[in-house]
């Protein structure tokens, strides 16, 4: 019988004759409700959508024969990714898809600002002349600050340098030597990179760093007649306070084609004459819809037949037997991204990872891709894939090595990086497959991580725990695990604290003045 695949959203036809091609039941059933669709989907083998339809847990969960949710896109915002993976059910997506159309559109917006171009057209309909009305800007020798030099900003800077634009970037996680290839100059000094701005393009995914990155304090630091394009997502800027600057003509015009609730018929931009406003269509080319149908059919009949997908975004994307044993592992490579990250405090120039034991022999790209990602996790990356790894660690300037050993000390399997000077390295546990880290800056540990932890170093002495654990209690914070290790020369010891909530900058000066302390390292995970 074969596998039956539901597809809720347009995809070009080119990628449901494919997946026809090979065989499939194809059934497309549109604007469905989520209660409709939770009724339905335990018939199907395979869910393929674009961005409006939510992928719940509670939707995967009912889908008891899905193997696969492909999205007919870049991101997959609208996906539960975790609760994917703990169905074991594959998450892939189209990530080269749109780029050059989203490239495109943003410079479309660009000039449709500068020169007012749906202002004029709209007066001619109107049956007015009224060319002096419409005097516009030339991008010729003008600056444009691109925030984000990713696939999508790369690519509207070179289309900027074809128009004999000045290009900035900020991306403080971006390889110079990629912004120096494409003929930017990087500045990651948000004041000094707006006020030199005559345009400025926007091309962030959304992350703790990067919401309500633009509000008034952002707006009122640019030029006054600046162009503010945003291509990329809604919740990068207070959009009351965009058009409160449109209005003032602080900002001399806006082109926004994503917004916070859509379909978006009403927002503070709709009456702005000023501001350029399209329905969320920078992907919306014939050439990109194509793209995405048919890279999504090639992907989702690979994880339908046991392949490899390309861009799995879920660990049960590396196929067969080599999933039941990496799986477990990417949390903990995720974890041991972010912990680097925390400690040293910026991106490192060099990461070693060393699969161990049972994983030697085994794809490491799943696990290196994680690490990736918690490497990045605290900045603004994106969920990278499979496909994009290399891609991902060239743009930061990150060099990947990858080996393998089959030595894993007393446990059966374990991952190990070394990121410039830090080395941490992990194993899973019990049956749920938690992560525990096993060594840390060359101690040797047994700890299974909390969300919030402290690690100190400090030259050996007697009564340094007893402090550690009067300082937090006078705080009103508990202490769930902690645990002490010594260097082999037995003069220096590390601590390992869980604690049961984020210390603050307080605290951590408070410990300073009470231990002789070589370092102390807040973890969030």
């Amino acid at each position: 019988m074969p596998a039956k695949i539901l597809v809720t959203e347009v995809i070009a036809p080119e990628g449901l004759a494919a997946l026809e091609a090979r065989g499939y039941e194809v059934d497309v059933k549109l604007n469905l409700s989520d209660s409709t669709l939770r009724a339905i989907i335990g018939d199907y083998d395979a869910l393929i959508v674009r961005s409006a339809t939510n992928v719940d847990k509670a939707l995967l969960e009912a889908g008891k024969n899905l193997k696969v949710v492909g999205r007919a896109g870049v991101t997959c915002d609208n996906i539960d990714i975790e609760a994917a993976n703990a169905l074991d059910i594959i998450v892939c997506n189209a990530p080269t898809s749109n780029i050059v159309s989203a490239a495109e559109h943003t410079f479309a917006l660009i000039l449709a600002c500068a020169r007012r171009v749906p202002q004029a057209n709209q007066s001619m309909h109107a049956g007015n002349w009224n060319r002096e009305q419409f005097k516009g800007v030339e991008l010729y020798g003008k600056t444009l600050a691109l925030f984000g030099l990713g696939r999508v900003g790369g690519a509207v800077a070179e289309r900027a340098t074809a128009f004999g634009m000045r290009v900035l970037a900020y991306d403080p996680y971006c390889n110079p030597e990629r912004a120096t290839s494409l003929g930017v100059k990087l500045i990651n000094d948000l004041d000094v990179i707006l006020e030199q701005a005559d345009f400025i393009s926007v091309h962030l995914p959304v992350t703790s760093t990067t919401e309500n990155m633009f509000g008034p304090e952002e707006f009122a630091k640019m030029k006054t007649g600046v162009i503010f394009v945003n291509t990329s997502r809604p919740a990068i800027l207070d959009l009351n306070s965009l058009a409160d600057f449109v209005a003032a003509r602080k900002i001399a015009s806006c082109g926004v084609d994503v917004f916070d609730d859509e379909p978006c018929y009403n927002s503070p931009l709709h009456s702005l004459p000023n501001a350029i406003i399209t329905p969320h269509i920078s992907a919306l080319t014939e050439e990109a819809q194509v793209r995405s149908g048919v890279q999504i059919a090639d992907y989702v009949w690979a994880g339908l037949e046991g392949s490899l997908v390309p861009t799995a975004l879920t660990a049960t994307g590396s196929a067969g037997e080599m999933s039941r044993h990496i799986a477990p592992f990417v949390p903990a490579a995720n974890m041991l991204g972010r912990m680097v990250s925390q400690i040293k405090g910026s991106v490192p120039r060099i990461v070693k990872v060393k699969m161990m034991g049972n994983l030697a022999e085994l794809d490491p790209t799943v696990l290196v891709t994680s690490v990736l990602e918690g490497l990045l996790s605290s900045n603004y990356t994106q969920c990278s894939t499979m496909l994009e790894a290399k891609r991902y660690a060239e743009r930061h300037g990150v060099d990947i090595d990858c080996s393998g050993t089959d030595v894993a000390g007393e446990y059966a399997a374990g991952i190990e990086i070394v990121a410039d000077d830090i080395c941490i390295s992990s194993t899973v546990f019990g049956s749920e497959k938690l992560p525990r880290i096993t060594s840390i800056l060359d101690y040797k540990i047994d700890v299974a991580p909390t969300k919030h932890s402290l690690i100190f170093e400090y030259e050996d002495m007697p009564g340094v725990c007893g402090i550690i654990g009067t300082v937090l209690g006078n705080h009103g914070i508990n202490i769930s695990t902690m645990q002490i290790a010594n260097s082999d020369d037995g003069t220096k010891a590390l601590v390992y604290v869980n604690v049961g909530k984020e210390v603050s900058d307080e605290i951590i000066e408070e410990f300073h003045e009470a231990i002789n302390l070589k370092y102390l390292f807040r973890i969030s995970l």
